[in-house]
């Protein structure tokens, strides 16, 4: 497909759309929020220094290769999903574009081993992974879904990774990240079923069937579920209310409505919504982060 030219400003939305803007800003909150709330002697003077704002940049850089080269190898199953979406080969080329991406995990991963060689081995098995999951690994039932999770997951203990505290509170964080991103990538696993299936893909609901996919998803959630709520308990009794009236009512409360409708869902729409609800349950996990400091 031939690219048209763009003005500088439709050309910079397009480039934000690439590599998902959104997405790579509420990373960043996580890791700053991570970093600054979780973990011990966390002043702002060291969160702002330079060794974790270079681990920032490394980690960003991973991600937009990761949605870059996804987009890369999906251009014909996104022309079904979502025709009005697409960026690659349709507004920006496929060679530019496979460049983009090599450039952003190579300055990715060489200012991470700069940092750490811990650091540089996790992003060089991030970028690896995701270039896995773009390639193969998401067009096989659980596969994708589990890789975009442990992906998840490992960017939350990212700072934990940095300043060796010891502190247990990220892996219930990165836990929680797993749960929630596995049932949303069943969830939109099932949404665009009608573009994977035309192109051999194995996603589970092909593979198993929409219901039974909504079942798994439902497990993920109801694991999700007890451990919300087992983080709730535990805050009020703790002394750490606010944080524990967080999860309550943003939190816990959305998870059960999510459940309610996850098992009435039938139509492409309604996988729509409920994968936007993840966005929004994940948001407030993440703002959650600050309130475990506050007493």
């Amino acid at each position: 497909m031939p690219t048209r030219k763009l003005s500088w400003v439709e050309r910079s939305r397009q480039l934000a759309r690439l590599i998902r803007l959104p997405n790579l800003l509420l990373m960043g909150l996580c890791l700053l929020l991570v970093r600054a709330t979780l973990l011990p002697t966390a002043t702002w003077r060291v969160v702002l220094a330079s060794p974790f704002l270079l681990l920032v940049l490394a980690t960003l850089c991973v991600a937009a290769a990761g949605y870059i080269i996804n987009d890369y190898y999906d251009v014909k199953i996104d022309a079904v999903n979502r025709p009005g979406q697409l960026v690659i080969g349709r507004l920006i080329n496929r060679r530019h574009a496979m460049m983009a991406h090599l450039i952003l995990s190579g300055i990715g991963i060489v200012v991470a081993g700069v940092l750490s060689p811990l650091l540089g081995l996790v992003h060089v098995g991030s970028a690896l992974l995701l270039w896995g999951y773009s390639v193969r690994f998401k067009r096989v039932a659980l596969a994708g879904n589990a890789s975009i999770a442990t992906l998840t997951a490992a960017m939350v203990l990212l700072p934990e990774l940095q300043a060796r505290t010891g502190q247990a509170s990220p892996w219930g964080y990165a836990l929680a990240a797993f749960l929630l991103t596995m049932v949303r990538e069943i969830v939109k696993d099932v949404e665009d079923m009608r573009g994977d299936a035309q192109h051999d893909c194995r996603t589970l609901p092909i593979v198993w069937g929409v219901s039974r996919a909504k079942w798994v998803a439902g497990a993920f959630l109801v694991c999700l579920l007890f451990l919300t709520g087992g983080a709730a308990s535990e805050s009020f009794q703790t002394g750490y209310p606010w944080l524990g009236a967080w999860l309550l009512v943003l939190c816990l409360l959305p998870m059960l409505a999510l459940s309610y409708q996850l098992r009435r869902a039938d139509r492409r729409r309604h996988f729509a919504q409920l994968s936007a609800w993840c966005k929004w349950i994940m948001l407030a996990g993440v703002l959650s982060i600050p309130l475990s400091a506050i007493v």
